[in-house]
């Protein structure tokens, strides 16, 4: 069992790197419009923005490396991404091309919420697999803590800072590239893939060399699925899973998340705090959020995913409707951080805890890439629509109707909660899919 939680923490690691890489533009935000005196229309689309459009295409395209070199390779790669897109960014000299090593940057993001997930869901025993894949999301609130940090403290050391903050990603991205090497290749896939002796010794790496028969049971007839003309996730008898992934995905970024990570400093700022402050409120965001997903981790095998939803949808709703009111009524002082914070703190537990463990499951393992795709894509086409429109709706309707549309959101999120989400908790993948799909 330690060896499987070492590589499930080395495979988590893309998640620091996702986090990392989302977050750190926060902090060269405004410094990048006055430099190259940006529309807010052309600074949230195309400076800010690219990388989003670039991770919608990694998680739609992510699949098929995922599926056909495998989970570990693909994994390799998203590093290699992740590292010339800290190096290209730190060096550009004009708005386009920092938007070229962005959007870069935003195919391993994109890649990375497929390939991590389903590695890790592959090699988790049931009873653990909800904490392990979880771990993906730690790495990803560490990730955002530690660009947080690393902005605050490169923010005064020259007209250049933001070239440091951008380019300082390449050290974690050489680390990440170095360990990911040592991990062994997903026993599933290569079941998928016939190469039986291979999963067989996998599996005794594992100490789970009994369940060898069984497993390749399983996969035998989930390949004999696979190989029916055109078997795919859009089929009917896929609906359910389909619309499960979907509605996780989409209330996921419905609730503002990604909105707020990118443009913290300029929300706090827009609540009357000077910038120092606000990149200081920032890193306090980070720290929230890391104590909050690391709660989430410890209680997911224990409670499991439905009550961690009910516990985070109630929280947005409390909290959204408080920073929309303090935008309202114009509190002032330290409402709007406060307020913020719980909204991290239910994030964190919630959906931040929940989503990659929850689309990792739900799907067949020959479908399990295709799935993992289609849910990462939704997330990420609303998380590049909805961050790219912040900059101009905060200038037009106001920041508190923003907040305040994205509460009543969670409120339909708590009614999908109630009503649709199954508990995957301490189930077996190949169990879940049979129960899952329309016979």
């Amino acid at each position: 069992m330690k060896k499987i939680v070492v590589w499930a923490l080395i495979a988590s690691m893309a998640g620091f790197l996702f986090g990392f890489d989302t977050v750190v533009i926060s902090g060269a935000d405004k410094k990048l419009q006055q430099l190259w005196n940006s529309s807010d229309a052309f600074h949230g689309t195309v400076v800010m923005g690219m990388a989003l459009w670039g991770t919608v295409i990694g998680a739609i395209f992510g699949g098929i490396p995922t599926n056909k070199i495998g989970r570990k390779n693909t994994l390799l790669w998203i590093g290699i991404l992740f590292f010339f897109s800290a190096i290209g960014s730190a060096f550009a000299n004009n708005p386009f091309v920092f938007a070229a090593f962005r959007f870069i940057g935003g195919l391993g993001v994109g890649a990375s919420t497929i390939a991590a997930p389903a590695y890790i869901s592959e090699i988790a025993p049931a009873k653990d697999r909800g904490r392990l894949v979880a771990f993906y999301q730690f790495n990803i609130v560490l990730g955002i803590l530690m660009a947080f940090l690393s902005n605050y403290l490169l923010n005064d050391v020259g007209e250049n800072s933001w070239r440091w903050m951008m380019g300082v990603q390449a050290i974690p991205s050489v680390i990440y590239i170095s360990l990911i090497i040592s991990i062994p290749k997903s026993p599933r896939w290569l079941l998928s893939k016939f190469r039986n002796e291979e999963a067989r010794k996998v599996l005794k790496l594992m100490g789970q060399e009994a369940d060898y028969e069984n497993m390749k049971k399983e996969i035998e007839v989930d390949n004999d699925n696979a190989s029916l003309a055109n078997d795919n996730i859009f089929l009917k008898k896929y609906k359910k899973p389909l619309v499960l992934a979907f509605l996780m995905a989409f209330f996921n970024q419905l609730s503002g998340i990604n909105a707020f990570l990118y443009y913290s400093s300029r929300i706090f700022q827009e609540a009357g705090l000077g910038e120092s402050t606000a990149l200081l409120s920032s890193i306090g965001i980070g720290v929230v959020n890391l104590i909050f997903t690391l709660v989430g981790v410890f209680l997911i095998d224990k409670l499991g995913r439905k009550i961690l939803m009910y516990i985070g949808s109630v929280g947005y709703i409390i909290s959204l409707s408080l920073v929309a009111m303090a935008f309202f009524f114009e509190w002032g002082g330290i409402a709007v951080p406060v307020f913020l914070f719980l909204f991290i703190a239910a994030h964190a537990i919630g959906q931040g805890a929940v989503i990659w463990v929850f689309i990792s499951e739900i799907f067949p393992n020959h479908l399990r890439a295709s799935g993992q795709s289609f849910g990462s894509t939704t997330h990420w086409v609303l998380a590049a629509i909805i961050p790219s429109l912040i900059p101009y709706l905060f200038s037009t309707v106001g920041a508190g109707a923003v907040f305040l549309f994205f509460a009543i959101m969670m409120v339909f999120q708590l009614l999908f909660v109630a009503f649709m989400m199954p508990e995957t908790k301490g189930i077996s993948l190949e169990e879940l899919s049979k129960n899952l799909i329309n016979k």
